[in-house]
């Protein structure tokens, strides 16, 4: 298993939070790898929200490959955090060139672009990209989006956060989530760590998803672009994720409905019935099988958990109004907001989706035997 966590805070947090609780629940992962995904940034990037920023790892060749295909674009640097690397790796993280975390400023010719085209044309680059790396192992590119910086590495999440200084002032956000990965896996490959990321949208999950072919089949049939990569099997909660609120137009509430839809004996007396018999119908290759925890985070901030119907993996959340987390195990929801009225902590269960809305004031519950808001 590997253990997730994320808080949503109304003042900017260092990541470091987020790495001492996944280090208080290290006994659920095996230290072989950590995943930071960042929003609502604080610090020098509060003033640029709307600034694409590139997050990945670059050998030398490959940052100059990347400086020559952006300018051609006509992107020019904005703003930079330079991560200076010690000349000594600690053991079982690999010797890199470069961590990237750059803001961009759009090209002129960008400026009358409709927001979908925009967002369409950003994901475009970060794909090219991520070719043009895996061609010749000299760029790993983790995201390109305003107001997200995510950061992966092989190793220790501690050593790691160490190791690249990510306690710093002016790395800060919001939203964080972050993985403690169990390795099961022979070989490590990055673009297979949680978070994952896509427009907008980010998931991570602790499980098993043996549900994973149909799904990617089903998702690779949409063609959209985005809708690719697959090394984890737990890509496909954040793309359908997307699927459901970007090309259905669905809210949250309706997510659980797609990957763990109700069964006959419950469906029947739901005042959704047909529009949720039909969902279930036209999206049955995206049910998931599991034991899954989902955590994730929308386009607007808001975050949520998740569990399919084995609920075999632990999952918890709580807090104050400002600040929420959640997390794997309970030990790590202590270690980050020990100052909680604990009485107040929820644990999902198969049929709850729970919610943390962008203004941070509460814990929102939508069970699945409820009628969807958005169908009001």
């Amino acid at each position: 298993m590997c253990r997730l966590f994320a808080i949503t805070s109304d003042n900017p947090l260092s990541p470091q939070v987020a790495i001492n609780a996944l280090d208080i629940m290290r006994e659920g992962h095996d230290g072989s790898g950590v995943g930071l995904f960042l929003r609502d940034l604080g610090g020098p990037f509060e003033e640029i929200k709307d600034a694409p920023i590139l997050s990945g790892i670059f050998t030398e060749s490959g940052l100059k490959r990347l400086d020559m295909y952006m300018m051609e674009l006509g992107f020019m640097t904005k703003y930079k955090i330079s991560i200076k690397i010690p000349k000594t790796t600690p053991p079982g993280i690999p010797k890199r060139d470069f961590y990237l975390i750059r803001a961009y400023e759009y090209p002129e010719e960008w400026e009358n672009c409709s927001q979908d085209a925009l967002f369409d044309r950003l994901l475009d680059i970060r794909l090219t990209l991520r070719h043009m790396g895996e061609e010749k192992e000299d760029m790993i590119v983790f995201s390109f989006w305003p107001d997200v910086i995510m950061i992966k590495e092989i190793g220790d999440p501690m050593q790691v956060a160490k190791y690249l200084n990510l306690d710093r002032r002016e790395l800060k956000a919001r939203v964080i989530m972050a993985q403690g990965r169990q390795n099961t896996n022979y070989a490590i490959n990055l673009y297979a760590c949680h978070p994952f990321f896509l427009q907008g949208f980010s998931t991570m999950t602790n499980g098993e998803n043996t549900a994973f072919i149909p799904i990617r089949e089903y998702l690779l049939s949409r063609d959209f672009p985005g809708y690719t990569g697959y090394q984890s099997d737990s890509e496909v909660f954040t793309h359908i994720l997307h699927y459901t609120m970007k090309t259905l137009g669905l809210g949250i509430e309706a997510y659980k409905h797609v990957i763990t839809p109700l069964n006959d004996a419950d469906l029947d007396p739901h005042p959704d019935r047909d529009f949720l018999g039909h969902l279930r119908n036209t999206c049955r290759r995206l049910i998931i099988d599991g034991p899954n925890c989902v955590i994730g985070c929308l386009t607007d901030h808001s975050m949520f958990m998740v569990q399919d119907r084995k609920k075999l993996r632990p999952g918890v959340v709580g807090g104050r109004p400002g600040l929420f987390a959640f997390s794997s195990e309970i030990c790590g929801l202590d270690a980050a907001i020990p100052d909680r009225d604990k009485a107040r902590d929820f644990q999902p269960m198969h049929l709850d989706t729970v919610v943390i809305g962008p203004d941070r004031r509460e814990i929102h519950l939508c069970r699945q035997t409820e009628k969807l808001p958005r169908l009001h």
